[in-house]
Parts: C-alpha cells; structure tokens; sequence
C-alpha cells in the first residue's frame, strides 16, 4: 500500500487524525543542522524565518480520498510551516533578547495572517515542542505552525463553551476564568501590563501554566507592538521559571490557541498553554490509563502548593532575566 496522506474521521469521538506516512522519513537528530544560517534553506540574513516543513503533515496539494459514512475519510489539506526562532544553534528564550522575541511574535501574527487567508485554512495553531522528552528531532530553536482545514477538538470544545458563556452572561469565560484567577490569588505567578501567567484551577499536567490576556484579543494578528512586547516578555519568563525548575535541558510544550479564521469569534481570547512532564528534574509525568482511555487526568499533588513552587523560582528566575512586569504572590 502506498503512503497515505489524508485525514481519518473517528466516529466515536467525532474528529480527524492526520494520517502522514511519509514523516516516518524525517531525519533524527543527526547530522549538519538545517536550521543554522547558511544551509540550503536558510541562506541569506536574518534574524527569525519561516520556512516550509519538509515533512509536512498537511498539505495544499493532498490527493484526493474517498470514504463513507462509517470510515470517513477527507484530503489533508492544510500547510505546516517552521519557524526558526534565532540564528544561534543553542538556547532557547531566555537567552535571546526581548526584541528577538518580539520579532518571533511578529512572525508568527504575520504567518497566521498569511495562512488564515487561505480558503482551505480553518485555524492556524502555532506550537513548539522542546527537549528529547517530547520527543524533538531537531535541537535548534524552532517552532512549528500547522495550518488546519478543520477545527480541532480542543479548540472547538472551547468556542462551544465560550460562545454558551457569552450566551448566558454577556461576556467571556475566558475574562471571567482571568479576573478569578486574579481575586484568589493562590495560583497566580506574575503579569505584566496585558498579560498574567497561572496555573489554572482545573490543571492537568504538574507545573502547566496558562497565559491569558488582559486585553480583548483573539488571535495574534490583532496584537499592537506594546501588546506583542508583553506577549514576548511572558514567553521568556514561563521558559525561565521551567529552567529555574528543572534545568535549562527541561522539556515543555507551548501552544497558541487564537480564534480560528473562519469567521469572527468574539467571546474567544487568545492564549498560551505550556505543559511540562516534569515532577522533577529526573521524575517524569506520565499520561496512563485513566488519562489515555478516558481523557481524565488525575493530579497528583496540590495545584496551589505547586503554584506556590512556581511562584519562588519566579523570583529567582527574574534575578537572571530583564523582564516588563512583577511577580505575584
């Protein structure tokens, strides 16, 4: 059988898989870097670069497939893109000034712009993956966009109860679960003029933190230069503390969530969430039955005791960072 490339539609639980054969293919951690300036891909100067994933998952020019009501199957369209966070080989966030940062933020808002546009576009989901934990093939800093011709789930289940919020109170969950967070305090671990970052009273992951904006914003293009400022300082801060925490090989992944392109989304905010399998810097979370089989999560431990953590390797972390807001708690 040929490699497929094409989307898989569970009718159980109602979403697609991506079925991409051919990224078996993509290179292991060896050899010359492709990301390092001065490769076949990235003559030329610069500073952050977008550039087509040579393994893409999704594609403007899938083949066709058929399927049926039971076995459903779709064309992957979509785009997978990469992005090159800085020339240096090494580091990550914190290591990189704050204007650095700011130009991958405009990066990625210009990206989104860019791939939103498309007809077959849906929502674009910019995302990173750092450390062999998480299974990274490549070390140097980089980032990832997936162009999506569908809605995720978990983005979609958050439009649903967005939107049924709005309904019933006139405003967002999204403010509502922030300005919570704010008044209790127990959680919270710094913000700055448009941004706060907590670990969310309905955790899952040990040390995953949220960050949620104080502005009305709901997708990265919509971002001012002051916002997009703000936005890179919380970045290099929640990387810092995970460094803080368990060493500056930690394992994380970032995820952006922001309105999909379809039509406006008002009610919707985006935001940041970043998971780490870390208990400790040798101690790992791992996802088992009850998590993979039922998609229930249990944390072991007490999410404000573990803010509390967060919050003391803030303060350090900011000892060793320049940084645009103050920590809480």
């Amino acid at each position: 059988m040929a490699m497929s490339h094409e989307l898989r539609w569970n009718p159980l639980l109602k979403c697609w898989t991506i079925v991409a054969g051919r990224r078996i293919k993509r290179p292991w951690r060896s050899g010359e870097c492709p990301f390092c300036p001065g490769g076949e891909e990235t003559i030329g100067s610069w500073r952050v670069l977008a550039l087509p994933n040579k393994y893409p998952a999704l594609s403007p020019n899938a083949p066709e497939v058929s399927g049926d009501d039971l076995f459903g199957r779709a064309r992957a369209l979509g785009e997978c893109e990469v992005i090159i966070e800085a020339p240096q080989h090494e580091g990550d966030f914190p290591d990189f000034s704050l204007d650095q940062v700011i130009l991958y933020i405009e990066l990625l808002a210009e990206r989104t712009r860019v791939l939103g546009s498309k007809p077959h576009v849906k929502c674009v989901v910019p995302f990173k993956n750092k450390g062999a934990l998480i299974g990274v093939s490549l070390t140097h800093p980089h980032s990832q966009i997936y162009a999506l011709s569908f809605i995720p789930p978990r983005i979609a289940r958050e439009l649903e109860s967005a939107e049924e919020y709005g309904r019933r109170h006139g405003r967002s969950i999204f403010d509502d679960i922030l300005a919570r967070e704010l008044e209790e305090g127990s959680r919270m671990i710094y913000e700055n003029n448009s941004f706060a970052i907590f670990m969310p009273f309905f955790v899952m992951w040990p040390y995953e933190v949220h960050v949620y904006p104080k502005i009305k914003v709901t997708s990265l293009p919509e971002l001012g230069g002051a916002d997009q400022e703000m936005l890179a300082d919380v970045i290099r801060v929640v990387v810092k503390v995970y460094e803080e925490l368990f060493g500056k090989d930690c394992a994380y992944m970032m995820i952006f969530h922001q309105a999909p392109t379809d039509r406006e989304h008002p009610h919707y905010r985006l935001h940041l969430e970043f998971y780490t399998p870390h208990f400790t810097s040798d101690r790992i979370k791992y996802a088992a039955g009850i998590e993979w089989g039922a998609w229930t999560f249990t944390y072991d431990g007490i999410p404000e005791e573990r803010a509390g953590e967060i919050r003391a390797a803030a303060r350090k972390a900011l000892e060793k960072l320049d940084y645009l807001g103050r920590a809480l708690g």
